[in-house]
């Protein structure tokens, strides 16, 4: 009996997914576990395994590689050896219901001629290749389509790429782009497009208003200093000091931890910070889920892992999705100070600029200067959710714990 291979449901607000590749192809022998294909979600690519064996049957009139595809829409079948798929059976009945077929018989039927095994293709009909090989070669100008892999089955990988690369002095333009005299013109990426609906989407259906101060951060400067003296195996980045007292924070001012729900307000139990990362394929924001619970080392070591795969494009779409404040931190680009966009649906996002050394009062009365170490935070928040002062009294607490770290590290 037929096994119908349909759009996977990888996230609890997924509705449609693109099919970016398949990994098997019509004809192929599946084996449980095998990668079939795969598919881009929330700005993630998802390898999709067999749950059963069998041989795998694309209809021709399937989705095509690069369609944007509804969740449970049908995309392929797994049959028993020589055991004919839905659709050509529904072919075969058609034929014997027609005159002609009546008088030439079915013995030439699609459905007890042998299937032929075609060469694996890719959107564009050349020959298969990974996702991240896909990347690369938009990123260096290699025509992919004239390669030869050397992965599984003659698939591209990225080795491969990078030698073409390496043997062309000029790289060749993609064959999607087209140049004229002042432009150069090329499709803008599904992440691109995601990115550009969400932020849209922000900008019109929140009232964003942003908050910004300059906290003193030369103790938290020092504590990394230490901790990395210390030889910590995983020495916490600032981001991870700023996930972890904004963590703190949001217990003591759950207003910022929520998001809108049509006419209700959701004040989430769970404190799951995302981290804005920039990546080949674009910003993207994994979450660490439970950031109050976790200890520093430990939110720094999830942190760790979570970044990695996601600038390499191995992270899963559900760890994308889920996050109740997100943490922006451009200050390893010495940005000072900027305005975070809210990321929908949560109410509250902390752009995080630079720590920079610059001379302050500290002693106004007795006219004492110092070097500080300082940094720039600005809290953009939907005003629909949460009113300007319960907002600054958070923005205040968290300059406070970046001032004072001792007081969320014994909290």
């Amino acid at each position: 009996m037929a096994i119908e291979i349909v759009m996977p449901k990888l996230g609890w607000t997924m509705e449609e997914g693109i099919l970016d590749e398949w990994i098997k192809q019509d004809g192929d022998e599946v084996q449980p576990g095998d990668i079939i294909f795969v598919v881009e979600s929330d700005k993630a690519l998802q390898e999709i395994e067999a749950f059963d064996g069998g041989i795998l049957r694309i209809s021709p009139d399937a989705p095509p590689v690069g369609s944007t595809v509804k969740i449970g829409e049908l995309l392929a079948y797994l049959v028993e050896p020589g055991e004919a798929p839905p659709f050509e059976l529904a072919k075969a009945d058609k034929v014997e219901q027609a005159p002609v077929a009546a008088a030439i018989g079915l013995s030439k039927s699609p459905a007890t001629a042998p299937a032929t095994k075609p060469a694996k293709r890719s959107r564009a009909g050349g020959p298969a290749i990974s996702p991240r090989a896909k990347r690369v070669a938009l990123e260096l100008g290699v025509d992919w389509a004239l390669l030869t892999g050397s992965g599984s089955g003659g698939r591209i990988i990225e080795r491969d790429i990078r030698a073409a690369a390496d043997r062309v002095s000029t790289p060749a333009p993609a064959a999607d782009i087209s140049i004229t005299p002042v432009a150069r013109r090329q499709p803008l990426p599904r992440i691109r497009q995601l990115t550009r609906d969400r932020m849209v989407e922000s900008a019109r259906g929140t009232a964003p208003v942003t908050l910004t101060t300059e906290a003193d951060a030369t103790e938290l400067h020092q504590l990394r200093r230490n901790l990395r003296a210390d030889g910590n195996k995983n020495v916490p980045s600032y981001t991870d000091l700023l996930a972890k007292l904004v963590a703190a924070a949001l217990t003591e001012h759950p207003a910022l931890n929520a998001s809108i729900e049509g006419d209700e307000l959701l004040l989430h139990s769970a404190i799951n910070i995302g981290l804005a990362v920039d990546t080949e394929r674009g910003l993207l924001a994994p979450v660490i889920r439970d950031a109050d619970r976790l200890s520093l080392l430990e939110l720094a070591a999830v942190s760790a892992d979570l970044i990695e795969r996601t600038r390499d494009g191995k992270i899963a779409a559900e760890e994308l999705q889920g996050g109740t404040f997100t943490i922006s931190n451009l200050g390893m680009y010495d940005i000072d100070a900027f305005t975070p966009i809210i990321n929908l649906p949560q109410c509250a996002i902390l752009g995080v600029g630079r720590i920079v050394p610059r001379q302050v009062v500290v002693d106004a009365e007795a006219q004492r200067l110092a070097i500080r170490q300082m940094m720039a935070l600005s809290l953009t928040f939907d005003h629909r959710a949460v009113d300007g002062a319960p907002a600054a009294r958070f923005l205040q607490r968290v300059k406070q714990y970046v001032e004072t770290p001792y007081l969320w590290l014994v909290s």
